[in-house]
């Protein structure tokens, strides 16, 4: 693979886009490069999410036999959050692995990947990936020049500085992070009052007070450390209305100069990496609970009842206003009922 490597000169580094041209965050002589905003690690400690993209690393120039490298950037060091779907559809970043609901305002249909109360269950989750549903989705990002390489879902919960957040009712008055606008618009509804940001800065909002309660995957509750913070932890190891698609994604640019048999290699590699990313997952729904407990923060699971009154919320209100954006959108959120 020969990519172009151009100099990039600027006072806020890797962080500002705009100055960069496509292509530039790929390096020759067959090396990716795999931003995220989670903590880094090792290949064995740490978020399993970036344990996930140094696994795939390492699998990746193992079957190459050296000719394709990957090199892993966490905590959002080589690109800000919010800039990584877009440099990704441009070809100015390799790989990236991210949240998909976060690019809902520049694709709309991603924000499908946390759509409240619609995935139940991992088992649920797992089947989309060759359902309908999941074949319209990715039909949809390639489109926009986004290949999935990896399907990974989290389960997630509510941290809370004041009081739980469990029931509707209990969302009255309350300043909470969702993740996405769908997931805000149900607790809109609910009377919560939501505040827009990636999940690597709750921590200082939370601490601040600008932020009453926030909702995230298992694994960034652990990972950035919220136990510190929080009193109360509604977990996703029961029922739960926060499932979060944040697959491993590559690059339809980057990955089309690749040789064929490494676009294989990349691909094998990401399907058998999911069965790691579920398994680490679910460990860390449980895990969740026992560090917030440790630290002294009251926790609670969502039971049947509690999520069929959510579900009753985010059918009227979320699943409607998606559905009405577009016959894209529509077909979407149809094809992922038939799972249910």
């Amino acid at each position: 693979m020969t990519l172009s490597r151009r100099s990039f000169i600027n006072s806020a580094g890797a962080a500002t886009l705009a100055t960069v041209a496509p292509g530039a965050w790929a390096q020759s002589g067959g090396s990716l490069k795999i931003s995220h905003q989670f903590p880094g690690g090792t290949l064995t400690d740490g978020d399993f999410r970036d344990r996930l993209c140094r696994r795939f690393a390492v699998e990746v120039e193992k079957r190459t036999a050296g000719a394709l490298k990957a090199s892993v950037y966490p905590g959002s060091s080589l690109m800000k959050t919010n800039a990584q779907f877009s440099a990704v559809r441009k070809g100015a970043l390799d790989m990236s692995f991210f949240p998909l609901s976060y690019a809902g305002g520049e694709v709309a249909e991603t924000n499908i990947g946390l759509m409240p109360a619609l995935v139940p269950s991992y088992e649920q989750a797992a089947l989309w990936k060759k359902a309908e549903v999941g074949k319209l989705l990715s039909k949809v990002l390639d489109d926009k020049g986004v290949i999935i390489v990896s399907w990974v879902w989290q389960a997630g919960g509510v941290a809370s500085r004041v009081r739980p957040l469990l029931t509707p009712d209990d969302a009255k008055g309350l300043k909470v992070r969702g993740g996405s606008r769908e997931m805000d618009m149900m607790l809109k509804a609910a009377g919560a009052s939501v505040i827009t940001l990636p999940s690597n800065e709750i921590y200082a909002a939370m601490q601040t007070g600008a932020m009453d309660a926030a909702m995230t995957s298992s694994t960034s509750f652990i990972s950035f450390k919220l136990e510190e913070i929080a009193k109360h932890l509604t977990t996703g190891r029961n029922k739960t209305y926060w499932f979060m698609l944040e697959p491993l994604i590559i690059s339809k640019e980057v990955f089309a100069k690749l040789p064929k048999a490494q676009q294989d290699v990349v691909m094998a590699v990401g399907a058998e990496l999911e069965a790691f990313g579920q398994e680490a997952a679910r460990a860390d729904d449980k895990a969740v609970a026992e560090i917030y407990a440790k630290a002294g923060a009251k926790v609670y699971d969502m039971d049947e009842t509690v999520l069929k009154k959510w579900q009753v919320i985010a059918r009227e209100t979320a699943w409607k206003d998606f559905a009405e954006k577009s016959e894209s959108c529509a077909a979407l959120l149809k094809a992922a009922q038939k799972l249910t």
